[in-house]
């Protein structure tokens, strides 16, 4: 069996933004040359989610509208989390909602994917660098 890992940092600018990584992780797929196994995608910071959905902007807007109603950002002072002098209670509850990490079955040397499935990384207190793992096991 092979193993397979990498990093990829993201630095996205806003506070919030749901950014298609289906190619970056494709091409670590490729890099690892492995054809039938598993796939693992993972935010590794409690601020961010990796998940799979569709890639409509309408939906992408809709999971914002959803998740700013559910733990919205304001009134800070509303998250004990932030007495400690943060601001990002709220991401942490949105990263809980949306998820840590995906894991996709290999087959044939691609992601075995559903129609219209697509990779998401998910940012809830941007404007710092943040990693994501990929790792790939198999054959």
């Amino acid at each position: 069996m092979k193993s397979y890992r990498k990093e990829i940092w993201m630095n996205i600018p806003t506070r919030r933004a749901m950014l298609n990584i289906t190619g970056q992780v494709e091409d670590c797929l490729r890099e690892s040359g492995i054809k039938e196994g598993l796939l693992l995608c993972n935010a590794m910071h409690i601020t961010a989610s990796v998940f799979i959905n569709d890639d409509e902007p309408g939906l992408h807007k809709d999971y914002d509208d959803w998740l700013e109603k559910l733990a919205p950002h304001e009134p800070i002072s509303h998250y004990r989390h932030n007495r400690t002098g943060e601001d990002n209670g709220d991401a942490h509850l949105k990263r809980q909602v949306m998820g840590r990490e995906v894991v996709v079955a290999i087959t044939n040397g691609k992601l075995d994917f559903g129609p219209w499935e697509q990779i998401f990384y998910g940012e809830f207190d941007g404007g710092r660098r943040k990693r994501l793992l990929v790792k790939i096991i198999g054959e």
